[in-house]
């Protein structure tokens, strides 16, 4: 049966277009229930015996929620006491066209064999299908949609012997319930239903408040200023009186954010939010439009620290602001300030923390707090609260009043207890957005069948290799080994030089799950004593991985080089090989330096060593930047794997030596790529940062009468190398740590939308990342894009689709972003479990930075970084001199300068057991009648040693 639509289009060039939409309608769709005889089905998702402890439905029962239930009570229908549930085709497509996180996780229910989740596809069943009549609203046709084929199931299923199965609607519309019992159908809000629930009173804690609930508890009083409706805020972004933008709150002062203002593809502006009022209810990545102050009343970001100590309370003083929002005066000094008009899109998801359980004796309101401090207190409503003291929970947001101090959210689940080292590790996975689930069946389907051995097929169009004295150099431990290298001299006199990567692009095939899940993951993290796989373990740690003494499967970039290290050849090619030898960067520098041994492996690394210093040498000589940042090591007791010793990571020449032929070949990929698809590449750039990037940097160099020049990478590569102060010898590196700070980030693009190539850091004009395809989505593509350059492999579509490939850019973006973020969260947690047993310990440090009323201090030793306050209110007496210009802070008559020389303790605080920290106290300079207090100590903030 066929229903078609017949609609006229102006077209942009000003005709007309006769459009016809072809509907099909079908008698011969399943209703997925196991007690039908009726549908010719080959196999029932919903069960005969649908029963579910009830006082409100205590006969067996299907349950058909409306869309926004779904939309509003996903964390409740996740559980797995809710089975046996129909999802209507209409509200399949509503909730994907209003929110795709809800979508995917209810497509994960639907896959859930055991949930009895069945999908009916109601807008193409003969029966079910409706026309949306007159005057009638969308909304209204889809709820009359429900309706319908909540009728249907009901006389359908009656037509059966279904044993006094029912159906049941689960809505919280009141209009749409009452038209649904007004025709005979049951129909129940979503919170009756889960409030009649026999055995699990603590699904109540997970449903998101209903407007009547968030009007319950919320105050009388005004609070905030009322949002802007949508179409007033289109209208003043088009008129230009409102902008657009993401709104970043500030870990340091809870009173205090910026707004980013995308301008283009590279360029963006950022806009200062000060106070309560002005922040209005956004939370941190929600997009949001902001109107700019009067120029007269913009001001300069605050140098307080200050964090929400989190009353109950639904006001902040004026005073308390007044003291929080002290910036400085300097006309220089302001930015754009402006004050949130409106939320554009909410950018809210479950957020981890801890609760705070409420002092009113039997309250079931209590306050929730956030791990991340740039998101605000939640209130919830639970009655677990005892249970869940101590216990890391998860907390989604429903809302924000304007007359709420706070937004109010509810339970979603437990993680653990606090302080664990599973439940921590969870927190900071889910904090950071990391995916962290078991492979699923689907994706480990795609895997090779196991024994597998390289087939006659696998060498059609590969070069043999497996004569050559091939080996890889990791750090100790290493499984996931994605390069070997090989050197060799050739009878001209010249060198031939390979670098072997794994080929994952032989075993991982466009489009298939294995594909899709490696791209969403888009990197392998890798945490203190625990490693995320991009891959599964199978790929990663044995197929794929180039492990000595078996063959293996490679993609080898090879070059001829003369004895000054110039390229004079370079190819490309599939390969088998069959390392040699599997060695850490210490026993690869032990052979070096052994000049007893004469062995291949041997004579092959002094060659790549030879050469690497050569081709460093040439880098920095073009401007390539050497910066320095502190890594730390855990060496892990074999039980118990807690940290039982910590050190920075020293590097060693074959580091180097490693880094440097990674970096050639993935420039020569990058050239190669590029000269093929000069749309389409997935190329790596690092944008020069601007000039007020440097100004930390500047200001700190002449504190000690150094001049740093940052015209050019090569002008500041040349300041930093020959920056030295006498008697100091620990300055260059303190400079050049900061430097890295000034740095911007690296990002993957794709040459067809964007025509700036060039990596400042590597001062190189073009980049990308060809190394490391086992643990970077981004490699697999560059391999794909060099296999169908080479002829070794055929082309899909969306390797050559320049908008598609900026998509999958910005994701590997923000995965490699976020992992960077988990793994310091992780050295973060490792170092407290460190000092968990230290005592307090006695350091010394450097100043790295000074605020207004604190510095933050560097223990190289430990690679840690702390803040220590001064506490200068009139209280105290204390007398604070905050000079930005020198920059420095005058504490009583001590003055304290970037650089300087100071002794702290570091000991660990768990008195907060939701913000562990190191805490650092000032004993050396000593100030008398001063008392000090510590913020966190965290691995010092870095960015990767080179862009490898």
């Amino acid at each position: 049966m066929l229903k078609s639509k017949t609609f006229v289009k102006k077209t942009r060039s000003g005709g007309v277009m006769k459009i016809v939409r072809e509907h099909y309608l079908r008698d011969d769709i399943w209703c997925g229930s196991e007690v039908c005889n009726e549908c010719q089905q080959e196999s029932s998702v919903l069960q005969r015996d649908a029963c579910i402890e009830s006082n409100l439905c205590s006969f067996p029962h299907y349950l058909i929620p409306d869309t926004n239930v779904v939309l509003h009570q996903i964390d409740v229908l996740e559980d797995p006491v809710i089975r046996n549930v129909v999802i209507l085709q209409t509200v399949l497509q509503e909730v994907r066209h209003r929110s795709a996180p809800v979508y995917k996780r209810l497509k994960d229910l639907i896959h859930e064999k055991e949930r009895y989740f069945y999908t009916f596809t109601n807008e193409h069943h003969r029966e079910t299908f409706i026309e949306r009549e007159p005057g009638e609203s969308a909304n209204d046709r889809n709820d009359r949609a429900i309706r319908v084929a909540t009728k249907w199931y009901s006389q359908h299923l009656n037509k059966c012997d279904a044993d006094g199965l029912k159906v049941v609607l689960l809505t919280n519309d009141l209009g749409n319930k009452q038209k649904a019992e007004a025709t005979g159908l049951l129909a129940y809000k979503f919170e009756e239903y889960v409030r009649g629930l026999i055995a699990n009173p603590e699904l109540v804690d997970r449903l998101a408040l209903s407007n009547d609930d968030k009007n319950d508890i919320t105050s009388s009083k005004v609070l905030f200023p009322e949002h802007l409706p949508l179409s007033r805020i289109q209208a003043g972004i088009k008129s230009g009186s409102f902008l657009q933008g993401t709104f970043k709150a500030s870990r340091d002062n809870y009173l205090e954010a910026t707004v980013f203002i995308q301008k283009d593809e590279e360029d963006g502006t950022e806009v200062l939010i000060q106070g309560l009022q002005n922040l209005n209810r956004a939370v941190h990545q929600d997009v949001v439009a902001v109107q700019l102050l009067p120029r007269g009343q913009w001001v300069a970001p605050s140098a307080v620290v200050l964090q929400d100590v989190g009353s109950a309370k639904d006001d902040t003083t004026e005073e308390e602001e007044d003291d929080a929002l002290k910036g400085s005066a300097g006309e220089v000094d302001r930015k754009p300030t402006g004050k949130i008009v409106g939320i554009i899109k909410r950018g809210w998801r479950p957020f981890c923390g801890m609760l705070n359980v409420s002092q009113i004796k039997e309250s079931t309101r209590h306050l929730f707090t956030p791990a991340d401090r740039r998101i605000p207190r939640i209130r919830i409503e639970t009655r677990q609260a005892s249970t869940l003291a101590g216990q890391r929970i998860m907390v989604a947001i429903d809302g924000w009043p304007k007359d709420s101090r706070y937004p109010n959210g509810h339970f979603v689940r437990s993680l653990g207890t606090a302080g664990e080292k599973d439940t921590e590790e969870e927190v900071l996975l889910l904090e950071h957005d990391v995916p962290h689930q078991t492979f699923s069946q689907a994706v480990l389907s795609f895997l090779p069948k196991m024994p597998w051995c390289i087939k006659p097929e696998d060498m059609v169009g590969r070069e043999d290799l497996r004569h050559l004295t091939v080996c890889s150099v990791d750090p100790p431990g290493c499984t996931d080994i994605d390069d070997a290298l090989h050197c060799r001299q050739l009878n001209n006199g010249n060198f031939e030089v390979g670098v072997h990567i794994a080929d994952v692009s032989h075993f991982i095939r466009p489009g298939n799950a294995l594909d899709k899940e490696a791209a969403n993951r888009g990197t392998t993290v890798y945490l203190c004593g625990k490693r995320i796989d991009m891959v599964p373990e199978l790929l990663s740690s044995n197929l794929c991985s180039l492990r000595s003494n078996v063959e293996r499967l490679a993609f080898s970039c090879i070059w001829e080089m003369n004895q000054e290290a110039e390229v004079l050849k370079t190819r490309f090619t599939k390969s088998v090989i069959n390392s040699k030898a599997s060695l850490t960067y210490a026993e690869a520098q032990m052979r070096i330096d052994d000049t007893s041994k004469k062995d291949d492996i041997t004579s092959s690394l002094r060659g790549l060593n030879k050469l690497a210093k050569i081709l460093k040498r040439g880098r920095i000589e073009k401007g390539a930047l050497t910066l320095s940042s502190l890594e730390v090591r855990f060496h892990m007791d074999s039980e118990t794997h807690d940290p039982i010793e910590l050190q920075t990571k020293e590097l060693m020449e074959t580091n180097s030596m490693v880094e440097e032929f990674m970096l050639l070949a993935n420039i020569s990929v990058a050239q190669k790529i590029y000269d093929e698809f000069s749309d389409c590449a997935l190329l790596r750039k690092h944008p020069a940062p601007p000039p007020s990037n440097y100004d930390i940097l500047l200001k700190a160099a002449k504190s000690k009468a150094v001049q740093i020049h940052t015209d050019s990478a090569k002008a500041l590569a040349d300041s930093l190398e020959s920056a030295k102060v006498e008697n100091f010898p620990y300055f260059n590196t303190l400079l050049r740590i900061l430097a890295t700070r000034c740095m911007m980030q690296a990002v993957y693009f794709c040459s067809g939308m964007d025509r700036d190539f060039h990596h400042y850091g590597l001062a190189s004009p073009i980049y990308t990342h060809f190394t490391s395809p086992i643990r970077r989505y981004a490699d697999i593509i560059v391999h794909r894009l060099l296999a169908v350059a080479i002829g070794a492999d055929s082309t899909y579509p969306d390797l050559t689709d320049k908008h598609k490939q900026s998509a999958l850019c910005n994701n590997l973006n923000y995965r490699h972003k976020m992992s960077q973020y988990a793994q310091r969260a992780s050295v973060a947690f490792h170092t407290q479990l460190f000092f968990k047993t230290r005592g307090i310990l006695s350091e010394d440090g450097f100043v790295l930075f000074v605020r207004k009323n604190a510095i933050i201090v560097l223990i190289p030793k430990f690679g840690l970084e702390g803040t220590v306050f001064f506490d200068g209110k009139d209280k105290s007496g204390i007398r604070l001199v905050f000079d930005e210009e020198a920059p420095s802070l005058t504490v009583e008559q001590h003055t304290f300068h970037i650089f300087d020389r100071v002794k702290v303790t570091i000991s660990l605080d768990d008195s907060n057991i939701q913000h562990q920290k190191i805490r650092m106290a000032l004993t050396e300079p000593v100030i008398p009648g001063v008392s000090v207090s510590a913020q966190d100590a965290g691995p010092q903030a870095k960015k990767p040693k080179l862009d490898r």
